[in-house]
């Protein structure tokens, strides 16, 4: 396989996602058909998502699709008539009967995140306004079947309740994530927050001790300088002739693992990315294969923060967004709508992984083997091994910045 069919290495990954709950993830059940299923209809929603945000902006992008996911399924629970069969239809639920999908989540929960290794905390949060009366019942199945919560807040006092929200994201984030929301409206009926806190490490990691500044480009015009990590070693390696792309799989110590995706010099990212779907992630999976390879990665982080509101009605949901949504099942009174959806993402990406940085665990072979060096725009997903379920996505532009 040519170097360019090919990316990244072994490194750690520290990811944050603004949400409430501990998911872990240590022992793997088998997976039975239903949550398979809706696993496999989050990852299609998943790849949808992240294409309608990522068409919006030129700038790196960084989004936690499961967490979303969980947010908007809470939401669902909370929904009837017209706005539940929406935002089914949106979510890639149609066909499921709605009173099954509680008990689905929580399986899907513990397939994929369950039980420690994965350290994702993961969470919504409800927020209505102080003058809607929550149901208890609703606000019992958010906390046991989401690990989320429901909060009232008094958006009369717009600064005061974006300071409670932003309290509640720094607390589910051990402070990592700042300033979740800026502005809030004061005529605000119900917000939807969802955030994560995701710490990974990859199965090996870089040598520390040969990090050095290398050239990074961004496009033909404009060139950045960035600390470029290294590690030689055997690689799962893929190339998808009909997108140009080479594939590269990085294994985590916590069941997850993820893809770098390196479009040929000559092909753009984002005719790239209009072609992602949850079909090619897997058969990208299906045609990995172990070869040598010596790789050069950037260290970076990214932050991203994102009203979802358009985004969201670009693939369809309109209804809950209305006075005409039926939120009846939360308690709401009749002409209660939502009003936004907030999301936060870090993820930061550097030499460590499992074991020592400073290069004792490179494999070291008797003819160097082909070198990668990641030194232009990339595409990445992170996903669960196990069922192959979506878990994050991203996409790197520009190193030097969040």
């Amino acid at each position: 396989m040519k170097p360019r069919e090919a990316m990244m290495s072994s490194m750690p990954l520290t990811l944050v996602v603004i949400l409430g709950l501990l998911v872990p993830l240590r022992c793997q059940p088998a997976i039975d058909g239903p949550v398979r299923d809706l696993i496999n209809r989050n990852s299609d929603f998943s790849t949808r998502l992240y294409r309608a945000l990522a068409s919006r902006t030129d700038n790196n992008v960084f989004l936690s699709t499961v967490t979303v996911s969980y947010g908007l399924s809470a939401l669902l629970s909370a929904t009837s008539g017209s706005s539940r069969e929406q935002l089914q239809q949106v979510l890639g639920l149609a066909g499921l009967d709605p009173q099954t999908f509680p008990d689905l989540f929580q399986s899907m929960t513990t397939a994929m995140l369950g039980s420690g290794a994965l350290n994702l905390k993961q969470g919504v949060a409800i927020f209505p306004d102080s003058s809607i009366q929550v149901s208890a019942s609703y606000l019992d199945l958010v906390q046991a079947k989401y690990g989320g919560t429901v909060k009232s807040l008094t958006y009369a006092t717009p600064r005061e309740a974006a300071d409670m929200i932003n309290i509640w994201a720094q607390e589910q984030t051990r402070d990592q994530v700042q300033d979740l929301v800026t502005d809030l409206n004061p005529q605000t009926q119900l917000l939807l927050a969802t955030a994560a806190l995701y710490q990974g490490r990859f199965s090996q990691a870089f040598n520390a001790s040969v990090t050095q500044d290398e050239r990074f480009y961004v496009d033909k015009y404009h060139v950045v300088t960035v600390p470029m990590m290294f590690r030689a070693d055997k690689y799962f390696l893929a190339y998808d002739r009909s997108l140009k792309v080479g594939v590269l799989k990085l294994p985590m110590v916590d069941g997850a693992a993820m893809l770098v995706v390196l479009p040929d010099e000559d092909v753009d990212i984002t005719a790239v990315e209009e072609e992602v779907t949850s079909e090619k992630i897997q058969s990208w999976i299906r045609q990995l294969k172990k070869t040598k390879l010596e790789v050069q990665l950037p260290r970076f982080l990214l932050e991203s923060s994102c009203s979802l509101g358009d985004v969201l009605r670009t693939l369809g949901l309109v209804q809950v967004f209305q006075d005409d949504a039926d939120l009846s099942t939360m308690g709401a009174t009749q002409g209660t709508k939502l009003s936004q959806v907030f999301h936060k993402a870090v993820l930061s990406v550097d030499e460590s992984g499992d074991g020592d940085t400073s290069g004792g665990g490179s494999s070291v072979f008797a003819t160097p083997p082909p070198r990668l060096t990641i030194n232009r725009p990339f595409l990445f997903v992170v996903y669960h091994q196990t069922s192959g379920g979506v878990l994050q996505m991203g996409r790197l532009l520009d190193p030097t910045k969040k």
